[in-house]
């Protein structure tokens, strides 16, 4: 297939662009702000993730994040740890995970971002899961509690294998080690948009426009606003402060609300058309 052959010349190339890459060059050409929606793998079941993934391409998503599913996810709010619980009743595994972005990669180009925590993946062994994402065609990982400054045996791998290590950055960080986020990451930084767990919120944080303005002018390299995005409205508002958005919560919710009903896969895909709508 081409899309296996595709996922092979990344492996062995570094030189080659990475789909996030490539994508945010072709947004910015069609003035589009990116939309990254997030849902975990296994809820509620594999089959439906892979369902969900090609809906939401569909519907207007451009990269695609999928949760690892942890027992404990340090960064994420209620919503979606009781996604990570819903999964993880069905055994869902790491490998469970690489072997859906593999089987994916038989109907889709469309790029896909691992989010996980550190603990798996040093227990996975951190050579092989390079290895076997750029194997089943993964473009980009975040270790959500992962110190860029512990990060150097992640890179190494990484960056031999052109898979994307993307850190986050948030209302904390100094504009040092923005500097520094924005020197090693890859694809995008994922700016958390406020202090806290993820979640759905009413109102963006206060001050987040100001702090765009002032990440953007310490790099060239996209910038993702995560954390709290939840509806049209917030990236109506942002959406020219910031290369892309993820909405997380407010999808996982979806999901949550509608686990049995034979509408889910359109549920999620008609949310998320609202959403791509308002990236322009």
């Amino acid at each position: 297939m081409q899309s296996a052959k595709l996922a092979m010349q990344n492996e062995n190339s570094g030189a080659r662009m990475n789909r996030i890459e490539a994508k945010f060059k072709e947004l910015k050409k069609r003035k589009k702000t990116a939309l990254i929606p997030f849902i975990t793998a296994g809820d509620p079941n594999l089959k439906t993730t892979k369902e969900l993934v090609l809906e939401m391409e569909r519907r207007g998503a451009d990269i695609i994040e999928l949760g690892v599913p942890f027992s404990d996810p340090i960064a994420d709010g209620p919503t979606i740890q009781k996604a990570d619980i819903r999964s993880l009743k069905h055994k869902t595994s790491l490998n469970d995970t690489l072997k859906l972005v593999k089987d994916l990669r038989k109907k889709t180009e469309v790029p896909i971002v691992l989010m996980t925590y550190y603990n798996l993946l040093h227990n996975y062994g951190i050579e092989r899961f390079v290895t076997q994402a750029r194997r089943s065609g993964v473009d980009g990982v975040i270790a959500a509690d992962l110190p860029i400054e512990e990060a150097s045996e992640l890179k190494k791998y990484a960056r031999r294998s052109n898979l994307n290590t993307i850190f986050l950055a948030s209302p904390t960080s100094s504009p040092e080690r923005l500097k520094l986020i924005a020197k090693e990451t890859r694809g995008f930084i994922y700016y958390v948009s406020l202090t806290g767990v993820t979640g759905t919120r009413e109102e963006l944080a206060e001050g987040l426009v100001s702090s765009l303005r002032r990440l953007k002018r310490l790099t060239k390299v996209p910038i993702a606003v995560g954390f709290g995005i939840s509806k049209p409205e917030h990236i109506r508002k942002i959406r020219r402060y910031a290369n892309g958005v993820v909405v997380g919560s407010a999808i996982v919710s979806v999901i949550e609300k509608n686990p049995e009903s034979k509408d889910l896969v359109k549920k999620v895909g008609d949310f998320v058309e609202r959403l791509a709508q308002a990236c322009y």
